[in-house]
């Protein structure tokens, strides 16, 4: 049996539609003053990591979602590249049909709630994109529930931008 290919159309990721998911993070001036705007982050389980990934271009089709439940994660590109990911409101159990697509340009960076569900991050304009990451050291280890869509349900997902 073949598998079903659903087609995710992008949105951009604004404060207002990616709320649910987390949070869009904008530049401000040195000195604001720390409030709501700026990431709220979770990393009292253990020890922050900060780092440079390296991603190969994979294109923008998946068939695996991951969540964490210890921390949140923030996610952006360097040199104001443009990417996309695909998350499902924070939960146990993964709801399939609400999984959304999002892209986000590389003026602003995103910060995914604990327990939200993503996959990503994907473009298909470079060779390779490096990304900033924000999570535990240990948050592939220990706090990685990943899921294969195409095992699980018989889908692959396809974002279109």
């Amino acid at each position: 049996m073949s598998s079903q290919l659903r087609q995710l159309k992008a949105h951009l990721a604004e404060p207002e539609n990616f709320a649910p998911y987390g949070q869009v993070i904008y530049p401000v001036p040195d000195h604001k003053p720390f409030d709501s705007q700026d990431a709220q982050l979770v990393l009292n389980q253990g020890q922050p990591r900060f780092y440079l990934m390296r991603l190969p271009r994979r294109g923008l089709k998946f068939s695996q979602i991951t969540h964490h439940t210890r921390c949140t994660q923030c996610l952006g590109s360097l040199h104001g590249k443009e990417w996309f990911i695909a998350v499902a409101p924070p939960a146990d159990e993964l709801q399939v049909d609400e999984i959304q697509a999002f892209r986000v340009p590389g003026d602003r960076f995103i910060k995914l709630e604990m327990g939200t569900w993503h996959a990503g991050p994907y473009f298909d304009h470079e060779e390779f994109i490096d990304f900033y990451n924000l999570e535990l050291a240990d948050t592939n280890l220990t706090d990685r529930e990943t899921i294969n869509l195409l095992q699980t349900y018989n889908l692959e997902f396809q974002i279109v931008p």
